[in-house]
């Protein structure tokens, strides 16, 4: 996503537009706004084109060809003025990446999902073919991943079955690479070159590959025309399924009906199952649903009294804070290196150098129980690192107290960053940072590794700010996991709390955006000083078999979980980590068992990785590790392993900041690695978890449950 220019529209038709998705020579497509809220791809074609009437015509084409195709894997179209002096056409918005962004960043999907992917493909293409249409540019770019499937879109050069080509003789239409032999030659296309393209792209989902190889445009399609594909790594009914579909004469491949059935005999449907894809979404999701209201029109009333801020303007000032950790928290290329002037040895002494580690924690404020999880998982962790044999340098903690004030968090920053002995800082635990903590820090280019805090301010600017934890922007995403594949649900009753606006918009538009194919979505909005009784009987009379709670507050939690429990309400009930307190389980009492909460923190008792950091937290400290002990734990082994590639002997500020980001570091409480935005990877970080006999049970990493 990238901000509107100056020279873009602020509206489209009756969109609002919002940024750009992507921009070409042939024109621009947008993130928009509906009128009713609703997200959509606007794409724009530039005036210059559309005065080419050949290109008018085939845009025309493209709109009337979407809007006859309808099914549950292509993505509808909301709206089109094909007419236009800059002729537009929006569809619903899709969060998730394309099979190209999904395989380059992940690799190839496992056998079962690729069946998945393929019948669900293939029953588009049937759609399509039933339309009287061929797509023509079947691609990985052009199939875009959802939690519930794949969805087929860009109908630019798709014509009717017969139709004769708006193109120049001898042109190539199509994807070298993902064509079949006939649109090669530059030949007449119809269905069962969209079936030759399907099994392409089931290639590349199963390997990784194409399966007419790399190289020069005309080099893959001598090899289409002319040679056999390579088909290594694929096997059993999928190796059958794709070698029919590649097959040189178009009239021995199957239909795309007859592939669906192949794929998926007798209606059976594969797992569908994406490793990383929640994640990835909600980030994708959260970054949509952060965005700053449209400017408002000149000509349009002031619909928001004065004193009275929208829910997205709520959102961004919020308690929740989590914009602020997304706008920039992720940062982190270093700009300045500083030399660290206080390694702790002598010169010429030969002993291994100390590198102290601080800790920014609340240790006597209102947040002293996470304090002292930060503190004793620190201290664990460089008991370790200094026990490991070969170590190139010994580590030392240094905690500071903020009392968990704003006024006592800046005397800490100010103190460690001061110090040139002290290497990198873990913390702020608590989450009110003032943003002159983040910048203090950022311009000392001292590593900040945040652990547990929900917001930190000032991340937009800080050039040093590492972000372990998955935001609450994220979470919803494990309840989506949720209700999609370990309790399908049919109909979802959102209740959305206003007396936490942040947390109930963002879970709500989470729910909203995610797609749901064959699920209903119902939303009963309660307000600040409204109880949750009509809204538990609503979700009892609209026969819901899962409700969410759409809020942060653990007491109004448990308001609702004793409404739905008098409502007679058995099905799935849910809500995200900020509820589960030990509020919530005290107040909701046994109307809270079985609830299921998406969250940030892993339980070392029960996670197997963590088996010998809680047995070593139970002899030092006589009791089991707290919640954020693990995790910071991780942080000082990040900091460490960033220490030694760095330099082994004489290890910097800034070099730590910057490998930071670099690392992939399997820790005890998850994997930890980055996106190339310097976002933390949200799939091995979020974790689900249930309410049974008055505690929280661990049910584990979310997409493994």
């Amino acid at each position: 996503m990238r901000p509107l220019t100056s020279e873009d529209p602020r509206t489209v038709g009756e969109y609002r537009t919002l940024v750009r998705l992507g921009a070409g020579g042939m024109g621009v497509v947008y993130l928009a706004r509906s009128p009713g809220g609703g997200l959509a791809a606007v794409k724009v074609i530039r005036a210059e084109h559309a005065a080419d009437l050949r290109f008018r015509a085939r845009f025309r084409r493209e709109a009337e060809a979407a809007r006859r195709v309808s099914g549950p894997w292509v993505v509808p179209v909301t709206g089109a003025d094909t007419e236009a002096r800059e002729p537009w056409l929006a569809t619903a918005f899709v969060p998730g990446p394309s099979l190209a962004e999904a395989v380059d960043a992940q690799g190839p999907l496992p056998a079962g999902t690729v069946r998945a992917l393929g019948a669900r493909l293939a029953e588009a293409l049937a759609a399509v073919h039933d339309a009287g249409l061929v797509h023509r540019d079947v691609k990985p770019g052009n199939v875009l991943l959802a939690l519930d499937g794949p969805r087929l879109i860009d109908f630019g050069i798709a014509r009717h079955d017969g139709s004769t080509a708006l193109t120049a003789t001898g042109a190539v239409i199509g994807t070298p690479g993902y064509l079949a032999p006939e649109q090669a030659s530059a030949g007449e296309s119809g269905p069962a070159g969209d079936v030759f393209s399907l099994g392409c792209v089931l290639v590349y989902a199963a390997t990784g590959r194409r399966p007419f190889g790399h190289g020069s445009p005309a080099g893959v399609l001598f090899r289409t025309v002319h040679e056999e594909p390579d088909l290594d790594g694929l096997s059993g009914e999928l190796l059958g399924t794709v070698t029919a579909c590649l097959a040189k004469d178009p009239a021995d491949r199957p239909t795309a009906a007859q592939a669906v059935e192949r794929l998926a005999p007798g209606g059976e449907a594969a797992r569908w199952s994406v490793p990383g894809l929640s994640a990835l979404i909600a980030e994708r999701s959260s970054a949509a649903l952060t965005l700053p209201d449209p400017e408002p029109l000149p000509t349009e009333p002031d619909l928001v009294p004065a004193g009275n801020p929208s829910r997205r303007r709520m959102l961004m000032a919020g308690a929740a804070g989590a914009v602020l950790l997304t706008g920039g928290g992720t940062a982190a290329w270093m700009a300045g290196r500083r030399k660290n002037a206080g390694g702790g040895r002598s010169p010429g002494s030969g002993a291994r150098p100390t590198y102290v580690i601080g800790l920014h924690a609340d240790m006597s404020g209102p947040g002293r129980a996470v304090g002292l999880a930060h503190q004793r998982g620190a201290q664990l962790a460089v008991a370790a690192h200094n026990a490991r044999k070969g170590a190139a340098f010994r580590l030392a903690l240094r905690t500071e107290d903020d009392t968990g004030t704003a006024e006592g968090a800046l005397r800490v920053a100010d103190r460690l960053a001061a110090s040139p002995e002290v290497l990198a800082v873990v913390g702020p635990s608590t989450d009110s940072t003032p943003e002159a903590v983040v910048t203090r820090y950022g311009e000392s280019s001292l590593a900040t590794v945040v652990v547990a805090a929900r917001s930190s301010a000032g991340a937009g600017s800080s050039k040093s700010l590492c972000v372990i934890r998955p935001l609450d922007s994220v979470l919803p995403a494990g309840l989506i996991h949720y209700v999609v594949n370990v309790r399908p649900a049919q109909r979802i009753h959102v209740i959305d709390d206003g007396a936490d606006p942040a947390s109930s918009w963002l879970i709500t538009n989470s729910f909203r955006d995610a797609a749901l194919t064959g699920a209903t979505l119902t939303v009963h909005a309660v307000t600040a000083d409204g109880g949750f009784g009509p809204a538990a009987r609503s979700a009892v009379s609209a026969r819901a078999d899962a409700v969410v709670h759409a809020g942060g507050s653990p007491t109004r939690g448990a308001r609702c979980a004793r409404a739905l429990a008098d409502a007679g309400f058995t099905g799935t009930r849910l809500s995200t980590g900020p509820v589960l307190a030990p509020a919530f389980i005290r107040d909701a009492g046994e109307s809270g068992e079985g609830w299921v909460f998406s969250e940030a923190w892993t339980d070392p008792v029960a996670a197997p990785a963590a088996k010998a950091f809680t047995a070593a937290h139970r002899a030092r400290f006589g009791a089991p590790p707290g919640r954020w002990s693990a995790e910071a734990y991780d942080a000082v082994g990040l900091i460490a392993r960033a220490a030694e590639s760095t330099s082994a002997t004489d290890a910097e500020r800034g070099g730590v900041a910057q490998r930071l980001f670099l690392l992939d570091y399997q820790g005890i409480s998850r994997r930890v690695s980055f996106h190339g935005s310097r976002q933390v990877r949200s799939d091995t970080g979020m974790f689900l978890y249930r309410i049974e006999d008055g505690r929280a049970r661990w049910l584990g990493p979310y997409a493994k449950v």
